[in-house]
């Protein structure tokens, strides 16, 4: 019969830092969505799109690219990009580089869109994540997070990787 070591559980207070970050992971989410639903008519996901594009060269990305940014699955970008192409946000188009890829474009919609949308939903972010933490507690937010999402994926790059910046 093969062995099978014993598992390595929480300590006390292990278990207290898993909890308090399963509420984070679940409720920071609503809190952010609800705001850009009630100010904006956007879910965080498509605001991450369009904000995506408002930071790239030309306002433009590949598909691929976007949803590396987005932090979405290629499927799913699609889903979201097609809704927002039909309300005139985004414009899709063959990568002319290689036609096997598409690119996105924000429109000048979109980008009024956007632009509208971000006072608020970066009022919401300072007010949940960045005014409960003083400056030494953000840097250590910003290790922590980075250490955690290497430990779940190796190969992410950072968001400035993605955008080109």
């Amino acid at each position: 019969m093969p062995h099978h070591p014993e598992p390595r559980w929480l300590d006390e207070d292990q278990q207290q830092v898993w909890s308090a970050l399963l509420a984070l992971i679940m409720r920071l989410p609503g809190a952010l969505d609800a705001q850009l639903q009630r100010d904006s008519g956007l879910s965080s996901f498509e605001y991450h799109v369009l904000a995506g594009l408002s930071m790239a060269p030309g306002r433009t990305l590949r598909m691929s690219v976007l949803a590396r940014f987005a932090e979405g699955s290629l499927p799913r970008l699609s889903q979201v990009v097609a809704r927002l192409e039909k309300r005139g946000l985004i414009r899709r188009r063959p990568d002319p580089d290689d036609g096997r890829f598409t690119l996105a474009t924000l429109s000048e919609e979109g980008w009024e869109v956007v632009v509208a949308a971000a006072p608020g939903h970066v009022e919401q972010v300072r007010r949940v994540v960045f005014d409960p933490l003083t400056k030494a507690q953000q840097r250590q937010l910003r290790a922590i997070a980075g250490r955690i999402v290497h430990a779940v994926d190796p190969d992410a790059p950072g968001a400035d990787a993605i955008i080109g910046r």
